[in-house]
Order: C-alpha cells, then sequence, then structure tokens
C-alpha cells in the first residue's frame, strides 16, 4: 500500500447513516479505512446492511448499553492486531476507543465523550480526557506511527466554529477543553486537516446542529479530527470534508497518506 485513504464519520446511528447512502458512497470513495463513532449498536443486532462493502473486514467495539455510543474500523485488508479502550472501566463500557495496527502504521477509532447533555456528563468527558491523555502518549511513543481519527467532541480554535463568542461558555468549546487539545498537539500529535488548511474555516466544519437550519446556513464546529504522528502527518496529502453528504449531523472526514513517503 502506497497510499493510504482515511474516512471518519460520526453516523449518529449506523442505521440512520446507512439508510442514507452511506454504504454506497464509501464504496465509491476508494478508501482503506473507514473509522466510524456512534454505531449505536451491538454485534448481534448486526444485519447486512450494517456491514461493510463486500471484500472489507469489519471491528466493533460496541457499549455495553444497547442504542448507545460504539466505535468500528473498516478496512479493506485485515488488521494484525486490534485492541479496545483504554484501560479505564468507566469508558471502555462505553465504546469508545479502538485500535487497529496494520503493516507500518496504527490506526484508532474515537469517540471522546460530549458533556453538552448535563453537568454530569461535562465531569465525565474531563475524566476521560485526564485517563486518555497518557493513552494518547503511549500511543505516540509507540513501535508504530498511529492516526487518532474521530469525533474529539471540542473545536480547537475560534476558526474551529462559527460562532466563537457565543460558544465561549458551550461544552465542546470550554477554555479546559480547548487547552487540553491544545497540550496534546503541543504534545507532537498534528492535525492533519488544519496543517493543509491553515486560513479556512468553514470549509473544515464536521458538526452542525439540528435546529435552526445550522446546516443549510453552515453555521458548524471542526470537532472530528485525524490526528497523526509525526512521520504519518508529514505523509498527508490531501484531506477534506465531504459537506454536500448529509448521513448523520456530522460529515465525513477524508484524508490521503502517501506512504511511500512514510521513514
Amino acid at each position: 500500500m502506497t497510499r493510504l485513504r482515511i474516512v471518519t464519520l460520526n453516523a449518529n446511528g449506523l442505521r440512520a447513516a446507512a439508510r442514507k447512502g452511506f454504504r454506497a458512497w464509501l464504496e465509491l470513495q476508494d478508501a482503506d479505512v473507514c473509522c466510524l463513532q456512534e454505531v449505536r449498536l451491538t454485534e448481534s443486532q448486526l444485519e447486512p446492511a450494517l456491514l461493510p462493502p463486500p471484500g472489507w473486514h469489519a471491528r466493533w467495539n460496541c457499549a455495553a448499553r444497547p442504542g448507545y455510543s460504539g466505535v468500528a474500523l473498516w478496512s479493506r485488508q485485515p488488521p494484525a492486531r486490534v485492541a479496545a479502550g483504554i484501560g479505564a472501566a468507566e469508558f471502555d463500557a462505553e465504546g469508545r476507543v479502538l485500535a487497529a495496527d496494520f503493516d507500518n502504521f496504527r490506526v484508532v477509532s474515537l469517540y471522546l465523550p460530549s458533556g453538552s447533555s448535563s453537568p454530569e456528563r461535562q465531569a465525565a468527558k474531563y475524566r476521560f480526557m485526564a485517563s486518555f491523555a497518557p493513552w494518547l502518549e503511549r500511543l505516540r511513543a509507540g513501535p508504530l506511527p498511529a492516526i487518532v481519527c474521530g469525533d474529539w467532541n471540542i473545536a480547537h480554535t475560534a476558526k474551529d466554529i462559527k460562532n466563537a463568542r457565543g460558544n465561549a461558555k458551550n461544552s465542546g468549546f470550554l477554555p479546559e477543553e480547548r487547552a487540553w487539545l491544545g497540550g496534546v498537539l503541543d504534545g507532537g500529535w498534528r492535525d492533519v486537516w488544519r496543517s493543509l488548511h491553515p486560513e479556512e474555516e468553514g470549509a473544515g466544519y464536521t458538526w452542525w446542529s439540528q435546529r435552526g437550519a445550522a446546516r443549510a446556513k453552515n453555521v458548524g464546529w471542526r470537532i472530528d479530527y485525524q490526528l497523526a504522528a509525526p512521520a504519518l502527518a508529514a505523509c498527508a496529502a490531501r484531506s477534506w470534508v465531504e459537506q454536500r453528504e448529509n448521513f448523520s449531523d456530522h460529515a465525513p472526514l477524508v484524508a490521503d497518506y502517501e506512504l511511500g513517503n512514510l521513514g
């Protein structure tokens, strides 16, 4: 494999995304890996329409609670190794992290908790962040360069959100959250889309509220990322958001990596 194309999407329910044509769209993308979040399924509920295209391989980390959270990783090549969770029982039961090893790289599908529903969930989000940061550091220091793809539920800077001032006290754009994500980036991870589009704003939005015609007006947030280790980030050739597709309240984020440049 010399060119690696990765798609990541918070499906907001894989059944709903499938009904809206997600799998048929994916078959046309010439992608190698697809990371999914918020699949809201257990493996016992899987049916043909919810599986990847023919010939692909699927790995799942579903939540213990039915109809909630859950991540998946679909790939054309079978992964050599798969690991679920981050070693934090509270969150591993929610199906939020799935890592897969391939020949010379690792891909992670991530669904970082949202804190928007209540102060209790915001506190849980902070607990996840506290556990996830050292896990990320171990991942970055590991033997394979990694890409962490998914819904991080944080807009990093004012360029990543339509109304920065109006959202300054809202979960997903709180100063503590933004500082935490800044620390992740300062620690060596690279924001692939932003590195290729340093000044872009609205073209990078990946999520829109389902109220007030936010999507039609592009009143969005950039909260879905592919964060790569430096060696892989240096291979990133293109990245874009498929904003015209409406499989979910999120849009697919796609990136191409030229692995021939991987040292």
